[in-house]
């Protein structure tokens, strides 16, 4: 592990423990003339009462030199308003040396004034066209020169580390550090969190984090349990979670408990790499050690749970989260919003919806665009639309994912004329179309059989510079199979590779369908195999379509080698498969053989749908009434042939178990 091999390595921290004395300030000596004009400067602003300074010193105006600051300023020293003042008149009048500007920072930490300090060390740096190297090796001098008569205030040397962290200056604020350490002076822990948390989020940034983190301790810092929360991140942010939380077993080793924020962190870490079972388990740890969860822990938990399609226990997470008393916010709420749109649980999804406004949380575009998603996935239009208008009449502005959810949604529904309304208006307000907008409208256009319109978009799409995607191509391929044009399909999918795009199992599945529906089960089987041997996994739709197409063309014994082959790889079959077995063996009036599958389905825990039963019903009825014409059945399964008949020409719906028994 990352920690392991760092943990391992030998540092030794290069700075030296003898100490040396702080220099004696000692600047230029007045004359006797000047010791006269700074006693008249001095006595004139300690005197005023209300006057403005530049009113009472306008006669001094013509004779004022720097050195003349430096000496007024070591006389009014204790009098940090009246320094203030008078730095300010000076500063109107010429640019301050950096040992001025050095005496009034040391006077500002010394009186307090610590955001005073911070502005005047800021107000130097962010000067344009600076030496950086020669200024800072100034400034650090004048800083330490200052330092003895000044004030003597060691906060001072933490203000000039921080302003150099923040405008970026990390290695000279290391080197200041070594400087300093010099003359016995430690960094606090707080000026080095905000170090480590200025360090950048890579592995060179990592390695430098724990290089201070490891050799600080050695010359005085003490982390405390923020330091280790920024090292924590730090890990998470580089995918390294195992480091992080090894990380967190050692803070109570060494002393510093974790808080709130360090279990947060590691949770939203393991969140983000879907360890669901390590994530319950340090929730349980922080239940222990009484700390409860904020509403970012909640939020990964959410996210995860939504991701991994488990919005019912989401939800739970949500109600436990305001029992808590905990509020949740905006990126709560529409994490489980589009959690529940992706599971097609629009209702939920509304509900919540609704609910978030009800807390004054007003969604925002990425809220309306999940919903309107999840409507349009569904072919749900006329809500989509009613969605879409509400959020552009609160003034939110609809981007390219929201009108292509949308023009999607269009095109599934036949709707071409909305979709490429839409895609025009798209355009007219300077929203740029995308490959998947594209895609979409040249799905809607394969699937109303407008194959060479389709065809146009698609080449004006390449003149655009937009690169065709597989989905782009998968859906030209089964646009064309629907329209019984195989070879031109085929085709496609050999250009397809030709570009650079490798087929994938929709594509093969696509082909395959077509082939089976057109009869050619040789060709289906033949691409099943180029398939296998390119890798790609079979989906139970791959396996359904073949088992339509044996079924179809009448090759049952293919259809029960199939079967077979597919529970004997552990690929569970689902109902279509076994209704498309029973169907045909119903249509041979083979009731046996559809009852043994019948009881083979269930034996493997799938269980029958309406069309299942469907099948059996006319099945039996069929055989009943050939049985009947020839006298050959009993009365007993002509009355059950003709109750079953019956059902069926009235619509009625048995429960599952009345039906199953009898059947079987």
């Amino acid at each position: 592990m990352f920690l392991n091999r760092f943990l391992g390595q030998t540092l030794l921290c290069s700075s030296s423990t003898d100490t040396r004395p702080f220099p004696d300030y000692s600047p230029k000596k007045p004359t006797i003339r000047d010791s006269e004009f700074v006693h008249q400067i001095t006595s004139t602003i300690k005197l005023r009462r209300f006057e403005p300074l530049p009113r009472i010193l306008k006669p001094y105006e013509s004779k004022f030199q720097s050195n003349h600051l430096i000496w007024v300023l070591m006389k009014i020293k204790n009098n940090y308003g009246l320094v203030l003042d008078f730095f300010e008149w000076a500063c109107l009048h010429r640019d301050p040396t950096l040992e001025v500007r050095s005496i009034v920072v040391q006077i500002a930490v010394a009186s307090k004034d610590l955001k005073m300090a911070r502005w005047l060390i800021l107000d130097f740096w962010r000067k344009t066209n600076l030496d950086v190297s020669l200024s800072f090796t100034h400034f650090v001098e004048q800083l330490l020169y200052t330092y003895k008569d000044c004030g003597s205030n060691p906060n001072v040397f933490d203000v000039f580390f921080q302003v150099l962290v923040e405008v970026e200056m990390l290695d000279e604020a290391m080197k200041f550090f070594d400087k300093i350490l010099n003359y016995g002076v430690v960094i606090s822990v707080d000026s080095w969190n905000l170090y480590l948390s200025r360090l950048p989020d890579n592995l060179h940034g990592c390695w430098k984090a724990m290089k201070v983190f490891i050799e600080l301790p050695q010359v005085g810092v003490c982390w405390n349990t923020a330091s280790y929360n920024i090292l924590i991140h730090l890990f998470c942010q580089l995918g390294k979670i195992k480091d992080a939380h090894l990380l967190l077993l050692q803070m109570e080793l060494r002393g510093c408990i974790p808080d709130v924020v360090s279990y947060s962190t590691i949770i939203n870490g393991y969140c983000h790499i879907g360890e669901l079972q390590k994530v319950l388990r340090l929730i349980r740890e922080m239940q222990i050690k009484q700390l409860n969860p904020n509403p970012c822990t909640y939020n990964s938990i959410i996210h995860l749970l939504c991701k991994m399609g488990k919005v019912v226990e989401a939800e739970r997470i949500l109600r436990e989260m305001i029992n808590e008393g905990i509020y949740p916010d905006f990126v709560v709420f529409s994490t489980l919003i589009d959690g529940l749109c992706k599971r097609g649980n629009l209702s939920a999804a509304y509900m919540l919806f609704h609910e978030m406004q009800r807390w004054r949380i007003m969604p925002d575009l990425l809220t309306y665009t999940s919903l309107i998603c999840g409507f349009c996935q569904i072919g749900n239009m006329i809500e989509a639309d009613k969605i879409f208008n509400e959020m552009c009449g609160r003034g939110l502005e609809p981007d390219e994912v929201t009108c292509t959810a949308l023009i999607d949604g269009y095109c599934k529904v036949g709707k071409m004329k909305d979709a490429f309304l839409l895609h025009n208006q798209m355009v007219q307000v300077g929203l740029v179309p995308n490959v998947v907008t594209c895609t979409a409208l040249a799905d809607g256009l394969c699937k109303s059989g407008e194959l060479d319109t389709a065809n146009e978009l698609l080449h004006e799409m390449c003149g655009k510079g937009l690169q065709l995607n597989i989905i782009t191509y998968n859906a030209m391929v089964n646009g064309l199979c629907k329209a019984g044009n195989i070879v031109e399909a085929t085709k496609l999918m050999e250009d397809m590779e030709v570009v650079g795009l490798n087929p994938d199992t929709f594509t093969y599945t696509t082909l395959m369908d077509a082939y089976c529906k057109a009869g050619d089960m040789s060709k289906a089987q033949e691409l099943l195999q180029r398939m296998l041997d390119r890798g790609l996994q079979p989906t139970i739709v791959t396996f359904n379509v073949l088992m339509n197409g044996f079924c179809m063309s009448g090759m049952l014994e293919e259809s029960e080698r199939l079967l077979k082959w597919m529970l004997d790889k552990g690929i569970t079959p689902n109902v279509i498969t076994y209704n498309s077995l029973m169907k045909q063996y119903c249509i041979r009036n083979n009731m046996c053989a559809t009852t043994a599958v019948y009881r083979g389905m269930c034996a493997q825990g799938v269980l029958p749908d309406s069309n299942t039963y469907n099948i059996l019903i006319k099945g039996h009825s069929t055989v009943c009434t050939f049985l009947a014409e020839e006298q050959w059945m009993d009365e007993r399964l002509l009355d059950q042939s003709v109750y079953l008949h019956s059902l069926e020409d009235e619509e009625y719906t048995l429960r599952r178990p009345q039906m199953h028994m009898l059947i079987i």
